[in-house]
């Protein structure tokens, strides 16, 4: 059978530019005529001998995934990819893309979606391209492929049916193969390999282990009931809102205490079980819970990285460790103890990606909910909590008692991030700029117990291609170990979102249980002065904290 192929003409549209994880835009952007072709075409056109070659293909089950995939297909064909792989229904977790095009050896992969953003036809859409070492696209083909998008005048397709997403099999269309797969067989076979299932399992089994998953609609619903309920033995009904759906039930799946309030009541409430978690739209964030504990982010890294020993795969030790830029320095007490390479980063799976196959770091996270290894590159929800459950079958501990054993050796950062969502762009650029405008003056200035010992805009060299990423963020630090740190948001898909990070390392073991919202209150006042945001904005307060 040979495919027709038709070539369409198109004008450029302004607004590609790729954020942190590749374009989100509302639906209805997408919706517009040719904007998604010019944007996958644009994609094709900053690749270089792909002809012939594996591409993946998945999303997040999101609105529009389905259709999107459809054209994706169609115009990967035209353009001359000699295999697809793409997961049942069209749905891959953003880690088990990652997994397939590393194991099947894939060109690359196209992942749609939002992440943790809203879905639904009002709501949020995103596709960003992951390179053949399975993780996101550096900003060297972003920019290239920004420049593409501004000077796009056609786009290739086929003119085939639709594809049938539902069966798994394959099929072949002139020289092109499709391959239907189930999305999560691959991981699950990946994970048993990384930790102790006997172990998790009979720990689940004796009681010693109770849990509940909140997959908050999203895509990790069937890798949590397959590897959780049906592979470790947890009780059917431990992972809840476990199915897919387009608008993830009118939710918000973003992993924080705020939008999986209905886990945090369990966690938080009477007879709570060992432990709780959740993951996001795309499967790469998580939430660690214990019962009557939230693990921030930041700690978990530091946790995971003190004992990998503990789990099978990091046996004989790690390589080293990796955080974001605003992510608390947790993790950094950790690798000094431990005598371990420590990297800064700035905000972005992909600045991991270097580090992680040159094999100078092993375990990496962020703030922002996301942590993983150097077994995919990207950042992977399930696998943190395969992590945790391990190790609480290791020590046969709470996760209250692992992360109060922690705080006693390192000390703890109390830590939280104020999030300033949908904030006028002109509004939040003039808060950037007013903040910029102050660094050369603050080392020296004090507020009570904090006096600035440095003031800067983070810049990055990558430790293994010398790239340089400048414009990642205003750090403060202060003598006291004390940071503030103040960014925008590259994920949102209105308006700008305005990151503030605040951190306080206490080593004072009376003074561990405090509430960050009060341990942080002195640093809260300062970032009010130096940024104004409520003043600038009219509001009395941040939209989310977490």
């Amino acid at each position: 059978m040979q495919i027709k192929i038709k070539t369409h003409n198109t004008t450029p549209y302004d607004d590609q530019k790729p954020g942190t994880s590749g374009l989100r835009k509302k639906v209805k952007v997408f919706q517009n005529a040719n904007y998604l072709e010019n944007f996958v075409q644009s994609i094709f056109n900053s690749l270089d001998d792909f002809q012939g070659k594996i591409l993946v293909l998945g999303g997040d089950g999101r609105y529009f995934n389905r259709r999107a995939i459809q054209v994706i297909i169609k115009m990967a064909a035209a353009n001359g990819f000699g295999e697809l792989i793409i997961g049942q229904g069209g749905l891959l977790s953003t880690p088990a893309a990652s997994n397939i095009i590393r194991k099947y050896q894939a060109f690359g992969g196209i992942v749609l979606s939002a992440s943790h953003n809203p879905g639904g036809p009002d709501e949020d859409f995103g596709i960003k391209y992951n390179v053949g070492n399975g993780g996101p696209a550096p900003e060297k083909f972003t920019d290239a492929l920004y420049a593409n998008t501004k000077t796009i005048n056609s786009y290739q397709i086929a003119e085939i049916d639709d594809i049938d997403l539902d069966t798994i099999g394959e099929l072949s269309l002139g020289n092109l193969k499709i391959r239907i797969i189930d999305p999560v067989a691959d991981y699950a076979e990946l994970m048993a390999k990384i930790f102790d299932f006997d172990l998790i399992k009979q720990s689940i089994a004796a009681g010693l282990i109770t849990l509940r998953f909140d997959a908050m609609h999203a895509i990790t619903g069937p890798y949590a009931k397959q590897i959780l309920e049906g592979q470790l033995g947890a009780t059917p009904g431990s992972v809840f809102n476990a199915v897919p759906l387009e608008d993830f039930g009118g939710g918000h799946p973003d992993p924080n205490m705020a939008h999986a309030h209905e886990l945090t009541e369990i966690m938080f409430g009477a007879n709570p079980p060992v432990f709780g978690a959740a993951s996001d739209g795309d499967g790469d964030r998580n939430m660690i819970m214990g019962a009557n504990i939230f693990v921030t982010p930041s700690d978990s890294l530091a946790i995971m990285a003190a004992n990998a020993r503990s789990i099978p795969a990091y046996a004989k030790g790690i390589s080293g460790v990796a955080r974001s830029m605003p992510t608390s320095q947790a993790v950094d007490r950790v690798a000094d103890k431990l005598s371990l390479p420590c990297y800064e980063t700035p905000t972005g799976w992909k600045f991991f990606g270097n580090l992680l196959d040159a094999d100078k770091i092993t375990l990496c996270g962020e703030e922002s909910f996301g942590s993983g290894s150097n077994h995919v590159r990207e950042k992977d929800g399930l696998w943190a909590v395969l992590f945790w459950l391990n190790l609480i079958a290791r020590k046969r501990q709470s996760v209250a008692d692992i992360v109060h054993e922690h705080w006693e050796k390192y000390g703890r950062d109390i830590y939280c991030r104020h999030d300033y969502e949908a904030v006028d762009s002109d509004i939040a650029n003039g808060i950037l700029e007013n903040l910029r405008s102050q660094l050369n003056h603050l080392p020296g200035k004090s507020w009570g117990d904090n006096s600035v010992k440095f003031a800067d805009e983070f810049s990055y060299t990558d430790p293994v291609d010398g790239s340089v990423s400048s414009n990642q963020g205003m750090r403060i630090g202060f003598d006291n170990g004390s940071r503030i740190v103040f960014r925008l948001s590259g994920t949102g898909t209105v308006g700008a979102t305005l990151r503030i990070y605040l951190e306080r390392y206490e080593r004072d073991v009376r003074k561990f249980d405090q509430d960050a919202q009060v341990a942080l209150a002195e640093l809260i006042e300062i970032a009010e002065q130096l940024c104004e945001v409520k003043k600038r904005t009219g509001r009395n307060g941040p939209t989310v904290i977490t």
